[in-house]
């Protein structure tokens, strides 16, 4: 398949609130309520066809800049104004492929907001929701799903100048070689502040959805798990032990990764942590189920300090720290074996990401280096089918999911949105008394109707049911 170029027309960017059911704690910040954004883009073909595709994302505050000097609303608005950023640049660009929009505009956009006092994170999250919404148009254009037209190069992906490491590196083959995956597991996040049993609540939501982790784990039957610490070492190994008293209990075991949210200062003081758990009997199966630890460092340190003392515990990955696009090559100096695909922080970033693994296995003549599926509250709907198209093409077995269990469904949308998405996914959604939800049926997600026309999703929400997003209030 030839990769068409096109020009970016307009583009129109919408918000919506939403409130979780229950608290969720990581790092620095407890989350109760937040807003998704929506960005619809139309595009023009060299051939004249024009197409609408669209893009979902949360507007996370204290994950792409953690600044506690920054309140949740500037958060919001740095992402606003990323948004704005690829929009411009793209919209003056003329025309080009999907690949080539991100990578002829990554350094002169990441170089702007810069000039803004925003990260290349959040510089990435503008550019990863209009690439997507990009991506899906020239998939509906075509009438082909995510998974086939990129496995036909649809992005038109190369060895390009913003990746230098891979020059020579043969994208064509790495993309017509990928089987996407129909099923993957769902490693669930029990955060900072999650009820492990009934004696830890004082009062319930009683919603009839699974609250505590005793009810998570006899409800969904997750074989996966994302455990958050805080940087306590004696207060995380007890929270810890807990945790374990009800995973360890699960027919037929369950695996792990540890999150270190970014609350060490070195390897050394993440490495205290893994020593005491270790020195913990009742720690032993918890341990052993350990797959890897993400990002245990500050970010303002993670690339400059070394992993060695602790990956020879446990890989450890990047995911806070992926902001420029060369930061896994920066990580794998300092002893990072793994990173993070989210799509918050781009299509094209993950294929890179991926292509490096492949490198680099294949020059050390082993399966060292390895990427990662995570979550950043992906909601129900574009949001979540998105991501999950991603990772299913990248391969990734099992993805962190907890958009399901902290926010309610489809909350904040229109019921007949709702509905409509269920019986376009019957396999990816279940009715229930309280509406459509993520459907978990053994730990596992059914992706099979992903195979449809656009990235993973046809259906596009009621955007009449959504505010226009306002101007960024930045800086």
């Amino acid at each position: 398949m030839n990769a068409p170029r096109f020009t970016l027309l307009e583009t129109q960017r919408f918000e919506w609130p939403f409130t979780l059911r229950l608290p969720f704690r990581f790092g620095v910040i407890t989350v109760t309520q937040g807003r998704q954004a929506v960005v619809r883009a139309r595009i023009r073909l060299e051939d004249g066809t024009e197409a609408w595709g669209i893009a979902a994302e949360t507007l996370a505050a204290k994950w792409f800049d953690k600044n506690p000097a920054l309140s949740d609303a500037q958060n919001e608005s740095q992402l606003r104004r990323a948004i704005e950023l690829a929009t411009d640049a793209t919209l003056a660009a003329g025309a080009n492929t999907a690949f080539g929009h991100f990578a002829d505009s990554y350094a002169d956009v990441t170089k702007a907001a810069g000039a803004e006092a925003l990260n290349p994170l959040v510089a990435s999250y503008g550019r990863a929701l209009l690439d997507r919404a990009m991506l899906d148009a020239v998939l509906k254009a075509k009438g082909v799903s995510f998974w086939t037209g990129m496995r036909a190069n649809i992005g038109g992906m190369a060895a390009h100048g913003v990746a230098p490491d891979l020059a020579g590196f043969d994208f064509q083959q790495l993309l017509s070689g990928l089987s996407p995956l129909k099923q993957v597991h769902a490693r669930h996040t029990v955060g900072l502040v999650d009820p492990i049993t009934a004696a830890d609540q004082e009062s319930r939501v009683d919603d009839g959805l699974p609250e505590t982790l005793e009810e998570i784990a006899a409800g969904y039957r997750h074989r996966y798990w994302k455990l958050k610490v805080g940087g306590n070492v004696a207060a995380d190994v007890e929270r810890l032990t807990r945790i374990a008293s009800v995973l360890d209990r699960l027919h037929g075991g369950y695996h792990a990764s540890l999150d270190g949210n970014e609350q060490y200062e070195d390897a050394e003081g993440a490495l205290a942590l893994w020593r005491a758990m270790q020195a913990e009997p009742r720690l032993a199966k918890l341990c052993a189920s350990i797959l890897f630890i993400e990002q245990p460092v500050k970010r303002a340190r993670a690339l400059e300090t070394g992993m060695a003392v602790l990956a020879a515990e446990r890989p450890v990955i990047i995911d806070e720290s992926d902001g420029p696009l060369d930061a896994f090559v920066t990580g794998r100096a300092l002893g990072y074996a793994g990173v993070s695909s989210k799509a918050c922080k781009g299509v094209w970033r993950s294929l890179v990401n991926l292509a490096r693994c492949r490198a680099w296995n294949a020059e050390e003549g082993r399966e060292r280096y390895f990427m990662s599926a995570e979550d950043l509250t992906t909601l129900a709907g574009v949001c979540v089918q998105q991501d999950l198209a991603l990772i299913s093409l990248l391969g990734l077995p099992h993805v962190e999911r907890n958009g399901h269990h902290f926010i309610d469904g489809f909350n904040g949308r229109p019921k007949a949105e709702a509905v409509r998405f269920m019986e376009a996914h019957p396999t990816l959604y279940a009715d229930t008394p309280r509406g459509p939800r993520l459907a978990i049926r053994d730990g596992m997600l059914d992706l099979s109707s992903l195979e449809t026309p656009g990235m993973g999703a046809t259906l596009e929400p009621d955007t009449t049911a959504m505010e226009a997003m306002p101007k960024a209030a930045w800086p």
